[in-house]
């Protein structure tokens, strides 16, 4: 018999008890300020105008919605994810620091349509079978800039390995894919951006270990070339 539950079934952050207690400590800022997500703010800060739309694509629980409120950043602040129980945390834990729980929605990346001014997706496109079809919704949705943050490097390289980090009896895979700098920035500018890359503060330019495997993280500022 076919079911239809197979997304959550299979979907890692689903099935991690460690992740989904991380991300509450993350929204109740009993953790420190991660610093990918203070690099983030700090990129998007300077094209922002009062006002402007914001969509974190990815979002997890929300907690970027600190980082962004931290630095006094006027956005009106919205976010996705395909993981219902992390979007869920957020719901919870964020109404208190001022987020409506509406503005966190449980959405996969290529469902979404629409029009924000300004998208950030950190650390979620290496995770998935490929880039193109999400980094393109990300693109057609934005007004102003897209800034992503993910593993890329010369040559591209694909993986799917199985996450060792999961609750105990979940054998499941991931991917951890590091894609090409080249064929990454060529595919933004199609698409009517400048782009540009700038060095991730926390790895310093070099290789991350994460579930075990090599990320080789880089952040990239797409800024809508205006017609």
């Amino acid at each position: 018999m076919i079911k239809s539950d197979g997304w959550i079934k299979y979907c890692i952050w689903e099935n991690c008890t460690h992740a989904k207690e991380l991300y509450a400590r993350r929204c109740r800022l009993e953790e420190p300020e991660m610093d990918c997500a203070a690099q983030a703010a700090d990129l998007l800060a300077p094209h922002v105008t009062p006002g402007d739309i914001f969509l974190d694509v990815g979002c997890g629980s929300g907690y970027f919605f600190h980082s962004l409120k931290k630095r006094q950043i006027p956005l009106e602040y919205f976010g996705i994810d395909a993981s219902p129980s992390l979007i869920d945390i957020g719901r919870k834990c964020l109404a208190s620091y001022g987020l409506p729980p509406e503005n966190l929605q449980v959405m996969r990346i290529e469902d979404m349509d629409g029009a924000v001014d300004h998208i950030t997706c950190i650390n979620v496109l290496s995770n998935i079978d490929n880039y193109h079809r999400p980094l393109e919704r990300m693109l057609l949705c934005a007004r102003k800039t897209v800034i992503i943050r993910e593993s890329v490097k010369k040559q591209a390289k694909y993986l799917y390995v199985q996450d060792k980090y999961l609750d105990p009896g979940k054998d499941l895979k991931v991917y951890v894919n590091a894609y090409g700098m080249q064929e990454l920035m060529e595919f933004i500018e199609s698409y009517g951006f400048k782009v540009r890359y700038v060095i991730d503060l926390h790895s310093k330019g070099k290789p991350q270990l994460v579930i075990g495997y090599p990320h080789y993280w880089k952040f990239f500022i797409a800024e809508k070339v205006k017609s």
